[in-house]
């Protein structure tokens, strides 16, 4: 597959938790809330996130940090479609966190 086609991989995942995590925080915190999970956990997520969403764009110069950064967010996204389904989400909700998590699966079995 194309090189190019990673790259974008690689950046639109860490951009959209970027994104989420910085200037969405207001509907993280709710959401938290709605999955039943504290203050703390959710500062823990986000930093976890944040600094994986960076791992994955210095994957972009360093490509040995792509499989673990991508391997590591999958499993976030993996846990966010966890408490998204216990929580009844809608699937509008659960959409975006499957589409990131099935493009970590594609960097991480690169």
């Amino acid at each position: 597959m194309n090189p190019l086609i990673y790259s974008l991989a690689q950046v639109i995942v860490a951009v959209s938790v970027l994104v989420v995590w910085v200037f969405r925080h207001a509907n993280v915190a709710r959401e938290f809330q709605s999955f039943g999970l504290g203050d703390l956990t959710r500062s823990a997520v986000g930093a976890f996130k944040i600094a994986l969403a960076t791992l994955l764009l210095a994957g972009l110069w360093f490509p040995v940090l792509v499989f673990a950064s991508s391997a590591l967010m999958g499993l976030m996204m993996l846990a966010a479609q966890f408490f998204h389904a216990r929580a009844g989400s809608p699937w509008v909700r659960r959409l975006p966190s499957l589409v990131l998590l099935g493009l970590c699966v594609l960097l991480a079995c690169r």
